[in-house]
Parts: structure tokens; sequence; C-alpha cells
């Protein structure tokens, strides 16, 4: 998986404080609203591999995360060719304490590459967003079964740019990996340079990898659509 990794303690204090912090502390230090339930990961779908935030990364994880949303959105794009944009469509009812910030992040990706467009739907979607208390933090997952989604922790998203954990847990939607050792400048370095990194961007080195998946990846995955269908 990739993610947001949380700083390390002992488990059992990890776990009171996402509590606490979940129920009720004041979330004004990166405009996250206070829940009105506290969710748990249990919650979410089951995950066979995730990418997180600050934690160590698994690439292939993070490889079958992006597979899953390019196949669904290459089904859609073989049924409809004459399809003219490339739309991975997500669903955020499932994390509504955090809808300002996955629609700050959208519209960064979409401002920031050509070849793919996050939209936001209310049914049916190629990936979904939750939110909850987790001690490891944000992350980006898939349940083995060909569907995607991103949990966002609620404890971790006030430590760091909120923003930025939504903005680079997308990042994994659209097929990049972590690099924790990274700059801040890097979008997928997460939490690696520390709680002051604010950017929220993509630098051009990672928005040329995009463009480039999103061109010759769904070309591919269609073409194995038509051979087999």
């Amino acid at each position: 998986m990739a993610s947001f990794p949380m700083p390390d303690r002992p488990k059992n204090s990890r776990r009171l404080l996402a509590l606490a912090l979940g129920l009720g502390l004041a979330s004004a230090a990166l405009g996250t609203a206070t829940p009105a339930s506290a969710r748990s990961a249990a919650e979410a779908p089951a995950r066979t591999s995730a990418a997180g935030y600050v934690g160590s990364a698994e690439s292939s994880g993070n490889k079958a995360f992006f597979d899953a949303v390019l196949n669904s959105v290459a089904k859609r794009q073989a049924a409809q060719p004459s399809l003219k944009v490339v739309t991975v469509y997500y669903n955020a009812s499932q994390a509504p304490s955090f809808r300002s910030q996955i629609s700050s992040a959208a519209s960064i990706w979409n401002s920031s590459v050509s070849n793919v467009k996050l939209q936001a739907t209310s049914g049916g979607a190629d990936f979904a967003y939750y939110e909850g208390n987790d001690s490891r933090g944000s992350y980006a997952s898939t349940n083995g079964h060909g569907s995607g989604y991103i949990f966002l922790d609620y404890a971790q998203n006030r430590q760091y740019d909120s923003i930025r954990v939504a903005a680079h847990e997308t990042g994994h939607v659209l097929g990049l990996p972590d690099h924790y050792s990274g700059p801040c400048s890097e979008l997928m370095s997460g939490g690696g340079p520390g709680t002051s990194c604010t950017n929220r961007y993509p630098n051009s080195t990672e928005r040329a990898r995009v463009n480039q998946l999103w061109v010759n990846g769904l070309a591919k995955a269609v073409a194995r659509l038509s051979k087999t269908g």
C-alpha cells in the first residue's frame, strides 16, 4: 500500500489518540471538519495492499490500485469508443468531512494534466474515498477484486496539510508511486519532508508521467479488452 504514515507511537496510545481526535478535538489547524461520527478503517472495504502517506511503500500495491482503476475506465472507453476525454469518476460520499479537500485535490490534478480528468459522481465510480481513524494514517488501497479506494485518517489530516494528503493519495489513482526521500516539491514524497511541507501540486516530472501513463496505459488496456471481449 502507499500511504502517509503516522509517526511511531506505542500501539495503544496511537489508538487512543486517533479515537480522541476523531470524536471531538478541534480541527482548525487544517480546516478538517470534526466528523459527525467516528468511523474506523474496518468500515472501509477490505484491502489486500495499500500505499501510505508516510509509511513504507509497496510498489505492487500501488500498481494493483492503478491497474484496477485503469481497467474500470478502459471498460467504459471500449464500450463508448466515441468518448474524447478520458474521465475517472470518484465517489466521495463516504468521506463527507473531507469534501472540500477532495474537490481541491481533483481540481489540482485536473489543472496539472491533460490526458485524464477526475470527476465526482454520486453513483457508481472507478474509485471511492473513505474517512475514519486508523493508526497507520491515510492510504490508497485495492481490495484485490477490481476496485480501489482512498482512506483519509482524521488525526493525520490535522497533522499534515490536508489537501496535500488528498492530492498525494489521488496521485496513486493516477499511477504514481511513493517517493518518501524526495523534496517537498514532489507531491509523491508524501510525509517524507515533514509536517511543514504544504506543497499540493505535482512537479513537472510527475505531471509528465501521469500524462504518459494515461495515453499508453489506457490504449493497451482498451486493446486488451477488445481482444478478450
